[in-house]
């Protein structure tokens, strides 16, 4: 499970986000919505750098078993 890659949909997880948070007693409807809005754009952003973040972490992850395989191979033939 070293290798497997995590992905976060990113409209989901937004609604998770959202589904947390609670309009306060004293808050105007406005307000709510802007903080609203505010924080599903930040979750989308955060879901979709993550999954940027972690596909290049599966890449390295490729590249090393790569070359790790190439270095046995050179090494049994020319060692």
């Amino acid at each position: 499970m070293a290798n497997d890659k995590i992905t976060l949909d990113p409209a989901a997880f937004a609604a998770a986000v959202l589904g947390g948070n609670a309009q306060h007693p004293d808050e105007a409807n406005k307000l709510y919505i802007k903080r609203q809005l505010t924080l599903y754009l930040e979750a989308m952003l955060l879901a979709q750098d993550f999954n940027n973040l972690e596909e290049s972490r599966f890449d390295m992850a490729k590249a090393q078993k790569r070359d790790d395989v190439l270095s046995k191979i050179i090494e049994r033939r020319y060692h």
